[in-house]
């Protein structure tokens, strides 16, 4: 179905949809109703007991779930740290970076073919230059 043919209820933003495949796998997509493109695609798939594993953030923002007991204990990374994600539209693919510490002209962003990857640096004198990698087709 076309984004333009979807039924939309008042207020409404997004459009869910969800596939179950027959290998058990689970796919979650989420669609802006008002312009047609893909908000978010997540995957699941069952464990080896068939029970279902943790969502798997393909496209968009991975959102922050409630940790149990037992996860809440565990070394988890700091909730300041860049946060990498990608975002498809109907004419390019993006990547977008959340959660930086400096201003955006502290950075420069560069495309290494050979490794296949875009490398974003930081010229922050304060502290050693540090960079970042994230795998990009090109």
């Amino acid at each position: 179905t076309s984004a333009g043919t979807w039924p939309r209820a008042a207020g409404q933003r997004k459009r869910k949809v969800h596939y179950l495949f027959e290998d058990g796998k689970e796919m979650a997509e989420e669609y802006d109703v008002k312009s047609g493109q893909l908000v978010s695609r997540k995957w699941r798939e069952k464990n080896t007991l068939g029970g279902s594993r943790k969502w798997q953030v393909e496209v968009g923002e991975p959102t922050s779930l409630l940790l149990g007991a037992l996860e809440s204990e565990l070394i988890k990374e700091s909730s300041s740290n860049p946060v990498f994600m990608r975002k498809d539209t109907l004419s390019n693919f993006q990547w977008r970076i959340r959660n930086l510490p400096y201003p955006k002209e502290v950075y420069s962003v560069s495309v290494e073919k050979e490794q296949r990857c875009c490398v974003i640096r930081t010229t922050n004198k304060k502290s050693p230059s540090a960079s970042q990698s994230a795998p990009c087709p090109l």
